[in-house]
């Protein structure tokens, strides 16, 4: 059962591209569907639990089913085949990366990476104000975290919990 976890865990990592939630149709097919480790229902409360706890939805995701078929071996294998494609993945990008850094076609490429990557993270930064802020009780709290973060460089762990404290209180 553990190298079965492993090898099918390994199989959603290695073919799921797009981050966590775009692995939940391969993980609901392998885990639900075909090997009929959980239920729908399971399935989907599983998918909540991991949204609501710290770390990737996809590893979340793998090291409860894990656990939960196998107990703490089933878990750390399970986490260890979604996780290791990304390991393998990266340590050979890595290794390309150091041998051809000092080419000017990749110094080109990745001078202009940077501003990119800092449009989509200001993308995603607009999109989830647009989800977030929906009246002038968040608007407000929105305001105050971003002035007191900038002022006082707090740590955003704190400001967030000092935002749900004050989303409680004022509604």
């Amino acid at each position: 059962m553990i190298l079965k976890l492993f090898f099918t865990f390994f199989k959603i990592g290695m073919f799921s591209f797009g981050g966590g939630y775009a692995m939940l149709p391969l993980i609901q097919l392998n885990v639900v569907n075909q090997n009929n480790w959980l239920s729908h229902k399971e399935f989907i409360d599983i998918v909540a639990i991991s949204q609501v706890t710290p770390g990737p939805i996809a590893i979340n995701c793998a090291t409860y089913v894990g656990y939960k078929l196998a107990g703490i071996s089933g878990a750390l294998f399970s986490t260890l085949g979604v996780s290791m494609p990304s390991i393998i993945i990266m340590i050979i990008l890595t290794k390309l990366v150091l041998k051809v850094n000092k080419a000017k076609f990749f110094e080109s490429i990745f001078s202009n990476l940077r501003p990119t990557v800092i449009g989509l993270i200001l993308a995603a930064a607009i999109l989830i104000f647009n989800e977030s802020v929906f009246d002038t009780r968040t608007f407000f709290i929105f305001i105050l975290a971003f002035v007191v973060s900038l002022k006082y460089k707090i740590d955003p762990i704190i400001l967030t919990i000092i935002g749900g404290i004050l989303g409680y209180i004022i509604f």
